[in-house]
């Protein structure tokens, strides 16, 4: 894990976090895990969905960098667009959809991290199955 439980001091870790995140073509890259969070760029294509799911013990943070699309959090939904944050709390159901004709990308901070550390997944399907492989749990201290 990137600095999790270490025992010393790390380097500043520095992201123009937009431009990283328009840059990766990837469902889901982990770009940094920490002991208590963990950063996660994420790009939606056209149609395409987070696909709703429920974080038990973890709250997340999500802010969108490009796109459009629907927040559905906890039986509501909202549009979103560039510039925008959600809050998603621990337990509680939630999916993002992509409404718009180009990717939607954001960026997420989970707390505690949620992914393998390092984990790369191109598509939602790639995703799904490490995911139910076990193959995309995240690090314990």
């Amino acid at each position: 894990m990137s600095g999790a439980g270490t025992g010393y001091e790390r380097a500043m870790e520095h992201f123009t976090i937009a431009t990283v995140a328009e840059k990766s073509p990837d469902f889901r890259r982990v770009l940094w895990t920490g002991q208590h969070t963990q950063l996660v760029i994420m790009t939606i294509p056209p149609g395409g969905e987070i696909g709703e799911e429920v974080h038990e013990g973890i709250d997340q943070i999500l802010t969108f960098v490009s796109g459009t699309g629907e927040a559905r959090v906890a039986g509501e939904k909202k549009e979103v667009v560039a510039g925008d944050l959600v809050v998603v709390p621990a337990g509680t159901k939630h999916n993002f959809v992509n409404t718009g004709p180009n990717p939607l990308v954001l960026y997420t901070v989970y707390g505690p991290p949620e992914h393998a550390d390092g984990a790369v997944h191109r598509t939602k399907e790639e995703a799904d199955a490490a995911e139910e492989a076990g193959e995309d749990e995240p690090p314990t201290s």
